[in-house]
Protein backbone atom coordinates (compact mmCIF):
# COMPACT_ATOMS: atom_id res chain seq x y z
CA UNK A 1 0.00 0.00 0.00
CA UNK A 2 1.19 3.38 -0.89
CA UNK A 3 1.59 6.41 1.36
CA UNK A 4 -0.97 8.53 0.29
CA UNK A 5 -3.26 5.23 0.48
CA UNK A 6 -1.98 4.70 4.43
CA UNK A 7 -2.45 8.41 5.27
CA UNK A 8 -6.28 8.43 3.58
CA UNK A 9 -7.24 5.00 5.52
CA UNK A 10 -5.68 6.32 8.74
CA UNK A 11 -7.51 9.54 8.75
CA UNK A 12 -10.82 7.95 7.42
CA UNK A 13 -10.51 5.23 10.49
CA UNK A 14 -10.70 8.37 12.76
CA UNK A 15 -14.26 9.40 14.21
CA UNK A 16 -16.44 11.95 12.36
CA UNK A 17 -15.58 15.29 13.74
CA UNK A 18 -11.87 14.13 14.54
CA UNK A 19 -11.73 12.94 10.90
CA UNK A 20 -13.20 16.18 9.38
CA UNK A 21 -10.54 18.14 11.51
CA UNK A 22 -7.48 16.00 10.19
CA UNK A 23 -8.29 16.03 6.32
CA UNK A 24 -8.39 19.97 6.91
CA UNK A 25 -5.18 20.09 8.54
CA UNK A 26 -4.13 17.42 5.82
CA UNK A 27 -4.95 20.12 3.13
CA UNK A 28 -3.37 22.96 4.35
CA UNK A 29 0.09 21.71 5.39
CA UNK A 30 0.02 20.24 2.00
CA UNK A 31 -0.96 24.05 0.37
CA UNK A 32 2.00 25.69 2.86
CA UNK A 33 4.54 23.46 1.35
CA UNK A 34 3.06 21.87 -2.27
CA UNK A 35 5.25 18.98 -2.89
CA UNK A 36 6.58 18.42 0.22
CA UNK A 37 7.49 14.54 1.25
CA UNK A 38 4.92 12.58 2.71
CA UNK A 39 5.30 10.06 5.39
CA UNK A 40 3.31 7.51 7.21
CA UNK A 41 4.70 5.64 10.18
CA UNK A 42 2.26 3.32 11.86
CA UNK A 43 3.29 3.56 15.26
CA UNK A 44 5.00 0.12 15.41
CA UNK A 45 8.85 -0.87 16.27
CA UNK A 46 10.52 -3.50 14.11
CA UNK A 47 9.13 -6.16 16.58
CA UNK A 48 5.54 -4.90 15.61
CA UNK A 49 4.96 -3.51 18.89
CA UNK A 50 2.92 -0.01 19.35
CA UNK A 51 4.79 2.47 20.63
CA UNK A 52 3.68 5.44 19.09
CA UNK A 53 0.19 6.98 17.73
CA UNK A 54 0.49 6.65 14.05
CA UNK A 55 1.76 10.08 12.30
CA UNK A 56 1.66 11.57 8.91
CA UNK A 57 4.53 13.55 8.30
CA UNK A 58 5.52 16.26 5.65
CA UNK A 59 9.07 17.23 4.65
CA UNK A 60 12.66 16.38 5.07
CA UNK A 61 14.84 16.45 7.20
CA UNK A 62 18.32 14.83 8.51
CA UNK A 63 18.65 14.39 11.89
CA UNK A 64 22.07 14.26 13.26
CA UNK A 65 23.14 11.85 16.33
CA UNK A 66 25.54 12.56 19.00
CA UNK A 67 27.35 9.50 17.64
CA UNK A 68 28.02 11.03 13.86
CA UNK A 69 24.94 8.91 12.43
CA UNK A 70 22.18 10.69 10.48
CA UNK A 71 18.42 9.89 10.07
CA UNK A 72 16.05 11.42 7.56
CA UNK A 73 12.87 12.02 9.39
CA UNK A 74 9.68 14.62 8.43
CA UNK A 75 9.44 18.04 9.63
CA UNK A 76 6.10 18.38 10.02
CA UNK A 77 3.79 15.64 11.77
CA UNK A 78 -0.02 15.65 12.61
CA UNK A 79 -1.32 12.45 14.99
CA UNK A 80 -4.72 11.81 16.40
CA UNK A 81 -4.72 11.35 20.01
CA UNK A 82 -7.27 10.34 22.56
CA UNK A 83 -8.53 13.62 22.86
CA UNK A 84 -8.00 15.25 19.88
CA UNK A 85 -4.92 15.99 17.29
CA UNK A 86 -1.77 16.58 17.96
CA UNK A 87 0.77 18.59 15.64
CA UNK A 88 4.34 18.04 15.85
CA UNK A 89 7.17 20.73 14.37
CA UNK A 90 10.32 19.19 14.44
CA UNK A 91 13.95 20.39 14.50
CA UNK A 92 13.68 23.69 16.76
CA UNK A 93 16.52 24.07 18.38
CA UNK A 94 15.08 26.45 21.46
CA UNK A 95 12.94 24.00 22.40
CA UNK A 96 10.72 27.27 24.36
CA UNK A 97 10.20 28.75 21.04
CA UNK A 98 6.75 27.13 20.37
CA UNK A 99 4.88 28.20 23.57
CA UNK A 100 7.27 31.68 23.43
CA UNK A 101 5.39 32.17 20.43
CA UNK A 102 2.67 30.85 19.63
CA UNK A 103 0.93 29.73 22.78
CA UNK A 104 -0.59 32.86 24.45
CA UNK A 105 -2.65 33.75 20.80
CA UNK A 106 -3.21 30.36 19.40
CA UNK A 107 -6.51 29.14 21.49
CA UNK A 108 -7.20 26.53 23.42
CA UNK A 109 -3.80 24.68 22.94
CA UNK A 110 -1.40 22.79 24.76
CA UNK A 111 1.64 24.21 23.38
CA UNK A 112 5.21 22.12 24.18
CA UNK A 113 8.50 22.10 22.92
CA UNK A 114 7.86 20.57 19.78
CA UNK A 115 4.38 20.11 20.05
CA UNK A 116 1.04 21.68 19.84
CA UNK A 117 -2.01 19.76 21.33
CA UNK A 118 -5.19 20.28 20.74
CA UNK A 119 -9.22 19.40 20.55
CA UNK A 120 -10.64 20.53 17.69
CA UNK A 121 -9.62 23.13 15.06
CA UNK A 122 -12.48 25.32 15.86
CA UNK A 123 -11.26 25.88 19.36
CA UNK A 124 -8.11 27.04 18.07
CA UNK A 125 -6.25 30.32 15.85
CA UNK A 126 -6.01 28.85 12.84
CA UNK A 127 -3.76 31.54 11.41
CA UNK A 128 -1.18 31.05 14.04
CA UNK A 129 -0.73 26.81 13.90
CA UNK A 130 -0.07 27.98 10.12
CA UNK A 131 2.33 30.61 11.38
CA UNK A 132 3.96 27.81 13.37
CA UNK A 133 4.10 24.79 10.82
CA UNK A 134 5.28 27.50 8.26
CA UNK A 135 8.08 28.68 10.69
CA UNK A 136 8.75 24.79 10.93
CA UNK A 137 9.62 24.58 7.50
CA UNK A 138 11.73 27.31 7.33
CA UNK A 139 13.59 26.54 10.09
CA UNK A 140 15.26 23.49 8.15
CA UNK A 141 16.37 25.58 5.50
Amino acid sequence: MNITSQINDYINSQPEAKRNDMQELHHIIQEIMPGAQLWFLDGKNEENKVVSNPNIGYGLQIIKYADGKTKDFYQIGISANTTGISVYILGIEDKSYLANTYGGTIGKATVTGYCIKFKKLKDIHLETLVAAIKFGFEAQH
